[in-house]
């Protein structure tokens, strides 16, 4: 299978290069390394069924060339930061919803009849049933969530009108190696400027669930092989688990060897505008193809914080 995945140099997009490329795909990353890193794909340079193509989601010429002759689209190129919408209202249109067109316009434009897409949790908004499945009401509190839905109906749309065949994943926040943004990250990066004290968004009382990189990308392959009558398939992907933001800080202040940090919180139940005080999905639907998450939440913060702290490079805001 010939594959293009956008957004392939970044934190998951690259995991799932390296699924594909194990199991004997070509791959093509597209990506503008805006915030991925050529340092995540290196490894794959000299392989011949691997190749690299820097080019911007929104320069569709370029992008069209790109997906031309491949069978399936990984997309997983958009802007990660839920909180950035407040402040800049057309970034999340353009990265996420234009950008998502884009892609499928280069698939109705060259016959390429699959992709794998990666949505969110905060298609939800604030849910009123914990946990939250696929078919619950879609209550938008957030242009970064917005957008993400406004990607899944463009794909089924394009998939009505083009035969296009569709997984659309909603996440929870993913941890694991090459992590680079996120609470984690946030955590560590401010505890290493003042080991003594740590400023917390909201009450600390919001409860998350966070799923390991390696669970999820094997959540997807395990969706993508999985044969199904619905042409449009849409899966929530997430952990069991769930975790108090205060009791996570506590694991990363013990990971790092800190004792006595004083906590300090911007107050509120939630931790941002737009932000969900509780984020805990059901996963019955992906659960039932024979899939469950391996790694707890409490190891991956672990995992997570170890790698970011032997990679201090990644705390480096990129040029």
């Amino acid at each position: 299978m010939k594959t293009v995945v956008t957004g392939g140099a970044g934190f998951i997009g690259s995991h799932i290069v390296d699924l594909l490329i194990e199991k004997g795909h070509r791959v093509a990353v597209y990506d503008n390394l805006s915030t991925g890193r050529k340092l995540f794909f290196e490894h794959h340079l000299n392989n011949p069924r691997f190749r690299f193509l820097r080019g911007d989601i929104l320069d569709f010429k370029r992008l069209s060339a790109g997906v031309r002759g491949c069978d399936a689209v990984f997309h997983f190129a958009a802007n990660a930061d839920v909180k950035g919408g407040i402040k800049n209202t057309r970034l999340d249109l353009e990265q996420n919803t234009l950008g998502t067109h884009n892609v499928l316009e280069a698939m109705r434009v060259h016959g390429v009849k699959k992709i794998v897409f990666a949505s969110s949790a905060t298609v939800y908004g604030e849910p009123e049933k914990i946990p939250t499945a696929e078919n619950e009401p879609l209550i938008q509190t957030s242009l970064y969530g917005a957008s993400k839905l406004a990607g899944e109906a463009l794909i089924q749309a394009y998939g009505e009108y083009c035969g296009i065949e569709s997984w659309s994943f909603r996440f929870v926040s993913w941890i694991g190696e090459r992590y680079t943004h996120g609470v984690i990250f946030d955590f560590v990066k401010k505890l290493l400027a003042n080991p003594k004290e740590l400023f917390i968004l909201g009450n600390g009382r919001q409860k998350k669930s966070y799923l390991a990189v390696e669970d999820g990308v094997s959540g997807i392959w395990k969706a993508f092989q999985t044969r199904s009558k619905n042409p449009k398939r849409v899966y929530n992907l997430g952990h069991t688990q769930i975790m108090v933001v205060r009791d996570l800080a506590d694991e990363v202040c013990r990971t790092m060897g800190l004792n006595g940090v004083r906590y300090r919180y911007s107050g509120g139940i939630r931790g941002w505008l737009g932000d969900s005080p509780v984020v805990h999905l059901d996963t019955r639907r992906v659960r039932a193809l024979g899939w469950t998450p391996k790694t707890g939440i409490r190891e991956g913060i672990r995992a997570t914080v170890r790698y970011i702290l032997k990679n201090p490079e990644l705390l480096r805001r990129k040029d």
